[in-house]
Parts: C-alpha cells; structure tokens; sequence
C-alpha cells in the first residue's frame, strides 16, 4: 500500500519528506521520489517489526506512538544534520509508522539520494541511526509473555558531534 498523499506531502523545497503516519509505508514510493538526474546511487532502509526482541519470543503486535508535532521537528533535525554531514544528499525521505503493525509491517522508512554509492550508503545509515537515537517513538510489544512498554532509541549517543 502507499503512504497516503493527504497525510504526507514532500515540503516545499522539494529535498525533504518527512512523516509519521498512522498509515501503511511503501518503501517503493520514498525510492522513486528520492531518484534525480544528478544522483547515481539511492539507499532505501526499510525497518520492519520481527517476531523477537530484546530476549522476548513471539512478538505478534507492535504499537507505535508518538505525537507528530514532536516527532516531525525531530525529523526535520535529522534531515538537516544528514544533509549537513553529506552535503552531497539529493534528497531524503524519513518516515515513521504509528499505530499497530503486525509482524513484517514496515515501521520505518529512509530513502538517501547522492551522485555516489558510498556517500548515499554513509548518510542513509547515519540517518536510521540518529532516527532511531533521537526521534521521541514509543513501542508497546504485545509477546508470549505479556505486554512490554519501550522509546524506541538504540544510540542515546549516535549524534555526537563531527571532528573538525
């Protein structure tokens, strides 16, 4: 299914899309949007809800939430800082799911374009990263053994600042 277009509109300088949606992620769309004439190489990182977590077996429901007008700003960061540490970034679309997914649901979206397959692998992968380290996400796990409330961050320290 596609990102539904009402909720989720590429801004208006054209280089960023950002959402987090209570609506299904395609990653194919955020691929074709971040294709240029000037970029050669386009990552697309699809995160999807497994069955395990965190020594937990049988996960069978994830619950996102967030509030979007925490969220967004904090995309936006992302999206600057990305652009910032890989100024070669055509475009860069960074969308979160909320709500309930079921396993193999696709929860998170990034989708880097640059002129180069290295850079567009390096800001793709420093983009999931701060994503995931910064953005205010919370996941309840429905699992064999019960219900687990959790943010959804990885590296409290990912975005520390680049050497000069």
């Amino acid at each position: 299914m596609r990102v539904d277009p009402g909720n989720v509109l590429p801004p208006p300088d054209g280089r960023r899309w950002l959402a987090c949606v209570d609506a299904p992620l395609d990653p194919q769309v955020a691929t074709e949007w971040v294709i240029q004439p000037s970029c050669g190489a386009v990552v697309t990182f699809c995160g999807t809800a497994r069955d395990h977590a965190d020594g937990r077996t049988g996960v069978h429901l994830l619950e996102y939430e967030a509030y979007e007008e925490q969220v967004l700003p904090a995309l936006e960061r992302v999206a600057v800082a990305t652009a910032e540490r890989h100024p070669e970034v055509g475009r860069i679309a960074l969308w979160h799911r909320i709500g309930a997914l079921a396993v193999t649901d696709v929860a998170v979206v990034v989708a880097v374009s640059t002129p180069h397959r290295d850079a567009a692998f390096d800001a793709a992968r420093w983009a999931i990263d701060e994503l995931k380290a910064t953005a205010p996400i919370w996941k309840r796990e429905h699992h064999d053994g019960g219900v687990d409330w959790g943010r959804c961050d990885h590296r409290s320290d990912h975005g520390a600042a680049v050497a000069s």
